[in-house]
């Protein structure tokens, strides 16, 4: 999806640069490919360990808390989801 037509509040590039790589290294599906998912601390651990990204421990953090505060992710038992924006007709 654009970030142009993203429904979802806007975040600084570097924190939407976090959320792209997660998105493309770290997420996990369920068996049917529904749920795309990564646990909290691996995501820490990737954001951290990226040398694409080059965070500080606390920038992966802050990253991580605003991706959650505005909806970028939702949290269920420690797990990390995506939030799907709703698609305009």
């Amino acid at each position: 999806m654009s970030r142009t037509n993203d429904p979802r509040p806007p975040l600084p590039e570097w924190i939407l640069d976090a959320y792209d790589y997660l998105c493309a290294h770290s997420l996990h599906s369920d068996e049917n490919g529904a749920i795309e998912s990564i646990n909290r601390e691996q995501a820490l651990e990737a954001l951290r360990g990226s040398d694409d990204l080059s965070l500080e421990p606390e920038d992966a953090t802050h990253a991580l808390t605003r991706l959650l505060e505005r909806g970028y992710f939702y949290e269920v038992d420690g797990e990390l989801r995506v939030t799907m924006p709703e698609e305009e007709p």
